[in-house]
């Protein structure tokens, strides 16, 4: 069972469309759950993000989430921590687990980021 009294930082790209529509859809399905989250636009923050340790290039183009303990978890992993706080999106986050699944789902997503944000001529 997961804990969900511990609040998780959630970094992400609110100049993207497609980041804050699932923002807003994994919001209504957190609070359903009763677990809270704290979002944390990245846009014009890069000093903020150094400090935190996070290089700001990278948070442009991998999903970070901070645990409780403040260590950072990215890419795959921090989508598999948040969705393991949801009881509906429990079984995503093994499945995205899966040794054969993960490397699959990664180059995936890192090729729909570079071609989001070359779209969006931010890259």
């Amino acid at each position: 069972m997961t804990d969900n009294s511990a609040k998780l930082r959630v970094f992400y790209d609110g100049a993207c469309p497609l980041c804050r529509r699932e923002r807003a859809r994994y919001e209504r399905l957190a609070r359903a759950a009763g677990d809270e989250i704290d979002w944390f636009d990245i846009n014009g923050r890069d000093d903020e993000l150094k400090r935190l340790g996070i290089d700001p290039q990278r948070a442009l183009t991998e999903l970070h989430v901070e645990d409780d303990q403040q260590r950072v978890h990215r890419e795959l992993d921090a989508y598999i921590l948040l969705m393991q706080r949801v009881p509906r999106l429990r079984p995503l986050a093994w499945l995205i687990g899966l040794p054969l699944v993960r490397p699959l789902l990664a180059r995936l997503y890192h090729w729909s980021v570079q071609r989001r944000l070359a779209r969006q001529g931010r890259l």
